[in-house]
């Protein structure tokens, strides 16, 4: 029997502290009518605090995923993080999780891809799953994208937030989980969005730092456009190739980057809003974290059978679209905050 990688469980954790567009209208020319206009974000949240980085909220989201589904930290086989914004350069983000979260029967790795880095993680997690290699893989999305915002660049420091999301991956013989995927990357969109410096080819130096260069640099207008078009294509390919309706679905779960292009994409598959998963306004672009802190948010209205859509559009470029087959009916659960 076909054995398919489902979803049994969704763990997130966001900052206490809220960053308001009322409160970047005192750092940056730009006011709260303006940013809800052209992102739909009213508020997002920071991670404070001294030696506080993704792992951080990482491990949260896996801490509150293990409690919810009464899953022992030792029986995970394989934790994935896919993040962009590391705690080090090295070891990876994972084992840092790993540890903090006591999975030591476990592999872990870290996987980036800007802000697909989660579906592409989601994939390469169900793989493990679907071969019958392992039992229980543990997928993280988070960023600190806080820690590389320039909060004087009015065009960025308004879109991005902090948090985190994670789910298990266990095995299914019953069609639900993941049942197909695409999966694109097109290295020739580095210039449009990217860190400049901070990497090998230009490592930190007085120079670099003087520059501003380990911040987030971005050409809003082309990536705007790249990602309203391939997001939407790669969820309405997904959606042909498995025969779906737009009746057929019951959830898009989009990538928060902006609110016009999760608008575009929905449009596209001519789905309506009421089924298009949607916190942006709450949290604004946490990058790896957008899909996984939709999941989360959204559990509670999920029920056995869903056909969901995942869609995301990253830095590089990076984009896809995954379709799955929710696993589960709402139950209730311990949360740690």
């Amino acid at each position: 029997m076909k054995i398919t990688a489902a979803i049994t469980g969704v763990g997130s954790y966001v900052p206490d502290y809220v960053l308001t567009n009322q409160e970047l209208e005192k750092m940056v020319d730009t006011t709260d009518e303006w940013i809800t206009t052209r992102t739909g974000i009213k508020e997002r949240r920071i991670l404070k605090g001294e030696n506080q980085g993704t792992s951080v909220m990482g491990t949260k989201a896996v801490q509150q995923l293990l409690a919810k589904t009464g899953t022992k930290p030792e029986e995970i086989d394989l934790l994935i993080c896919s993040t962009t914004t590391p705690d080090l350069v090295f070891p990876a983000t994972a084992n840092i999780i790993s540890a903090a979260a006591g999975i030591t029967q476990a592999f872990s790795f870290d996987m980036q891809a800007a802000c697909s880095g989660f579906l592409f993680a989601l994939a390469t997690g169900a793989q493990y799953i679907q071969t019958g290699t392992y039992k229980k893989v543990v997928v993280v999305g988070a960023d600190k994208m806080s820690a590389i915002v320039d909060y004087t660049d009015r065009a960025n420091c308004i879109i991005f937030g902090d948090g985190a999301g994670a789910v298990l991956l266990e095995p299914s013989t019953e069609g639900y989980g993941l049942l197909d995927q695409v999966l694109r990357t097109d290295g020739t969109g580095e210039q449009y969005l990217y860190q400049k410096a901070g990497g090998s080819r230009r490592p930190p130096s007085s120079e670099t730092v003087a520059n501003r260069e380990h911040f987030i640099h971005q050409e809003g207008a082309t990536v705007f456009k790249f990602a309203v078009t391939n997001m939407a294509n790669v969820a309405a390919q997904v959606m042909e190739r498995n025969h779906l309706t737009n009746d057929d679905v019951a959830w898009l779960v989009p990538h928060q980057a902006n609110k016009r292009i999760i608008d575009a994409t929905a449009h596209r598959m001519g789905v309506g809003p009421e089924k298009v998963m949607l916190n942006i306004q709450r949290y604004g672009n946490t990058t790896n974290a957008t899909i996984p802190l939709c999941l989360a948010d959204y559990e509670s209205q999920l029920h056995q059978g869903d056909n969901l859509v995942l869609a995301a559009f990253g830095g590089g470029f990076t984009w896809g679209s995954i379709y799955l087959k929710w696993a589960y009916d709402p139950k209730p659960g311990p949360a740690i905050s």
